[in-house]
């Protein structure tokens, strides 16, 4: 094993008990932290909080990898977008995407033993008992059955039952770390549960997955594993084993452009079609849940996060991306409206305050969209599109919720595709799968 290699853990909290005293505890931590940061402080006024930042990301991530679940969830979210966070904690954050500490070899035949009465052993031909991957809400392991190669994934023991009770606890640090509002963050917090508990019931992801890769199934370049619904269970889900690499051992091989312009489209069309045709989208982004295969296909291996657009929000959402609506101011604010961007009690000087500020915003995100080809390695246009951001993050007039809570999951899904082909420096025909919504003239 190799010294980067994250330590199995042998037990995990699971009462509300030992997950809150875990809290309090990293709580304490942090508060010396504090302590410490304005100690330094008085002998050093010019001191930023770097060091502090650095300390408390590495604090609230050992605890919170720890206890694993909707907390790690919470922090592996933040950690895609680039603008809530400082640099620190989307560092240590990024961690879970990929390689959290896994649960021990005893843990886990413990928990095959409740949902199948048997030890894993007594279920498939072959079951290597250490993981191969461990994130937030469980980890996977490798098997063989009548000579198919299998992914085994299973959820750590207690994270479906302790979602809400973890959210209450998380929610200290989150004002700390976001400095939202209480409203806008009980906002946030009530779409996350919401994903949060469809996400740990894997009966549901097992029926989702079936459905969504037989919907997919034409688009090019992408692949899906098959599912076992009768090996699967409320907390463990049988598929093949994919072949491939992450996206970070991807890049380290260098590949050609035209193979990551390959794999780039492969991941465009899949999220806009998936948004266009089927209203309904694979909200989770991140690189933990794709890989590339040996023939240079995107694989798709994870659909426990799916949002649901309704039409109500949906059709004035992409009418800003993508008609000539902003060309009429009044339609404009009604488009906001309809999107609470803008709110019923806000004064003249608020409404032309927040439609300059929100059509710059939309504007910029749009830009892929606006020709029929886009080069997502162009640094200048996410240097705009997260200087903007930052810029917002910074200004009181967004402290205060603003926009539905389709929002929470939508820009999530489309800020972490821009991320990924940013990454892969892939240039991507962008009019494949277009919005259904009329051009108003």
């Amino acid at each position: 094993m190799s010294d980067n290699t994250p330590k199995e853990q042998n037990s995990i909290p699971t009462s509300k008990v030992e997950r809150s005293a875990k809290f309090v505890k990293t709580g304490f931590k942090i508060g010396g932290n504090y302590i410490k940061h304005y100690s330094k402080k008085l002998f050093n006024p010019e001191m930023d909080k770097s060091e502090l930042n650095e300390d408390n990301a590495t604090d609230i991530y050992q605890s919170l990898s720890e206890l694993k679940g909707s907390a790690l969830k919470v922090a592996q979210m933040l950690s895609m977008d680039k603008n809530l966070l400082p640099q620190a904690y989307v560092d240590k954050f990024t961690q879970s995407q990929y390689n959290a500490p896994p649960l021990s070899g005893p843990l886990i035949v413990q928990t095959f033993k409740k949902y199948f009465g048997k030890e894993p052993g007594q279920i498939y031909d072959k079951f290597n008992i250490r993981s191969t991957n461990a994130a937030s809400i469980g980890q996977v392991h490798q098997a063989e059955l009548k000579g198919e190669k299998l992914a085994i994934k299973i959820q750590y023991p207690g994270v479906g039952d302790s979602i809400s009770s973890d959210l209450k606890l998380i929610k200290p640090f989150a004002f700390r770390m976001l400095g939202m509002s209480e409203k806008e963050l009980n906002i946030y917090m009530m779409e996350v549960e919401e994903r949060l508990l469809e996400e740990t019931d894997y009966e549901l992801e097992v029926r989702r997955s079936i459905e969504f890769s037989e919907a997919c199934a034409n688009l090019d370049n992408v692949v899906f594993p098959k599912y076992y619904p009768k090996l699967s269970s409320k907390r463990i889900i049988t598929m093949d084993w994919l072949e491939g690499k992450h996206l970070r051992e991807f890049l380290a091989t260098n590949p050609s452009q035209e193979l990551r312009d390959q794999i780039g489209q492969a991941l465009w069309d899949f999220y806009n079609f998936q948004q266009h045709e089927l209203r309904a989208v694979h909200a989770d982004p991140h690189p933990g849940n794709f890989m590339i295969t040996p023939d240079g296909k995107l694989g798709v291996i994870d659909f426990g996060c799916i949002k649901v657009m309704p039409e109500d929000f949906y059709y004035p959402f992409f009418a800003l991306t993508s008609t000539n609506l902003f060309e009429s101011k009044e339609d404009t604010i009604k488009a906001f409206r309809k999107l609470e961007m803008i709110l019923p009690n806000d004064t003249p000087t608020q409404i032309e305050f927040y439609y300059t500020m929100f059509k710059q915003m939309i504007g910029l995100f749009a830009k892929p969209y606006i020709t029929s080809e886009f080069d997502f390695g162009e640094k200048a246009f996410f240097h705009e599109l997260f200087g903007f951001g930052e810029k917002i993050s910074k200004m009181p007039e967004f402290k205060q919720a603003r926009g539905v809570k389709h929002f929470i999951y939508v820009n999530r899904t489309n800020f972490g595709l821009y991320n990924i082909l940013h990454e892969l420096k892939a240039r991507v025909k962008t009019d494949t799968y277009k919005p259904h919504v009329e051009v108003l003239v």
